[in-house]
């Protein structure tokens, strides 16, 4: 995953992943209709949406095939494996057939990651770990945020980066997404430079 991402960034010379946090499904698919084409990636948070069907994941997959970005489903796991296992793949979102990227909290410790690579490594996807966040009062600092990098260090072969507000670990395989560029003020975005290697993305914590 880390290398299909660092090859739409060479491709389209952006590091940009826009946080499409719509709630009706037409305007999320208008956004990567239009957006598409000079992204690297699309962050999702398909459990807000009112009006969802799965025609709709079907549609935003097409959009990202014709495209060439990638999906980030921005659901932050944070269960025990078999839990999550079931969320990633079933329910009504189905999201192991259409993200190719999620995240998850380390609360949970490795059970977490080792539920969704038992979906997701063979279908080819990735996973980041939550090693700080941007929220004011954030407990994701200090030990816990060392915990998350060990935690990522234990399952190379699935997770390939970071959610961090800068450069957590030292390991060149890791990307590191970071909070980006609002368009508008308000909120909990904020800018930072995005660590070497890095994504600048706008993540609201």
């Amino acid at each position: 995953m880390a290398q299909q991402l660092l090859r739409l960034m060479e491709k389209k010379q952006s590091n940009l992943c826009v946080s499409a946090d719509f709630t009706d499904c037409a305007e999320l698919l208008r956004l990567a209709e239009e957006l598409g084409p000079s992204i690297c990636m699309l962050k999702t948070h398909v459990d807000i949406l009112s009006n969802f069907t799965p025609d709709v994941s079907s549609r935003l997959r097409a959009l990202a095939d014709q495209h060439d970005f990638l999906i980030f489903e921005d659901r932050k796991f944070a269960d025990i494996g078999n839990t999550v296992k079931h969320q990633y793949e079933g329910g009504v979102f189905r999201i192991s057939s259409w993200a190719d990227v999620v995240n998850v909290h380390a609360v949970p410790g490795p059970g977490v990651v080792q539920g969704l690579q038992e979906v997701g490594q063979e279908l080819g996807r990735g996973c980041l770990v939550i090693a700080e966040m941007s929220s004011k009062g954030s407990l994701a600092t200090g030990e816990y945020t060392k915990a998350a990098v060990r935690l990522a260090e234990e399952h190379p072969t699935f997770v390939f980066g970071f959610i961090s507000g800068g450069k957590v670990s030292e390991r060149p395989q890791f990307l590191h997404l970071t909070p980006g560029v609002q368009m508008q003020p308000g909120g909990e975005w904020y800018h930072r430079t995005p660590a070497p290697g890095g994504l600048s993305c706008p993540h609201r914590g």
